[in-house]
């Protein structure tokens, strides 16, 4: 695994009003947004390209065009769907699946009852949005059922993770398939598994609770 600290004053500025309390609901999802299409960015420099030809308005020049085939977005529900429009807006050809996880709050255990990526993921690259990377189960889950189906990479983009999570990606996919594209990596996690200093429950600040 790898891990990217996406270590810019912009990224800084905009987690430190996610992480404060009285943030609203609607300028949460906001800087969700813009926060998500700035680790995108980053995310997605080591994207396939194929080199091409284009004839611009005085000569032919030389340029790039992304690798078929096409890579696939996967939000992990339902925090994950806070950040699927800031990464389409960067990849709006992307095909997009879904995976729904929900955690046990005594267990800390997570158990997956949505799943809606292609059977066959070969060659592709894929990136997975979940905005806190906490004890990893919910990622290790995810990335294992992308692995199982061909897929050629996975880039998972959080707003904010846990030593503990980063540790228990690395221990379970070694190597160069996984990459971790965050924020900002905080102190640890606490007896019941939210990251300190973290920002809360993600999905009832950006939903509200239910």
């Amino acid at each position: 695994m790898r891990t990217l600290l996406a270590d810019h004053p912009l990224v800084t500025h905009k987690l430190t009003l996610l992480r404060d309390a009285d943030t609203d609901t609607a300028t949460f999802r906001t800087l969700t947004d813009e926060l998500v299409t700035l680790l995108a960015y980053e995310a997605t420099r080591e994207m396939r390209v194929t080199q091409v030809e284009v004839t611009t308005p005085v000569a032919v020049g030389a340029g790039a065009r992304l690798a078929d085939p096409r890579p696939l977005i996967v939000p992990v529900l339902r925090a994950g769907i806070g950040m699927l429009d800031g990464m389409t807006r960067l990849l709006p050809m992307a095909s997009v699946g879904f995976v729904g996880m929900v955690r046990d709050e005594e267990s800390l255990t997570a158990s997956t009852y949505a799943n809606r990526l292609p059977a066959d993921l070969s060659g592709r690259e894929v990136f997975v949005l979940d905005p806190m990377l906490a004890t990893g189960g919910t990622l290790v889950t995810v990335i294992s059922m992308l692995r199982d189906r061909g897929a050629a990479a996975v880039t998972a983009i959080c707003l904010l993770a846990a030593p503990e999570g980063l540790d228990r990606i690395d221990q379970a996919f070694p190597g160069d398939f996984v990459r971790i594209v965050t924020g900002a990596v905080d102190e640890r996690l606490n007896d019941k598994g939210y990251i300190v200093p973290g920002l809360g429950d993600a999905g009832d600040r950006l939903f509200g609770e239910i």
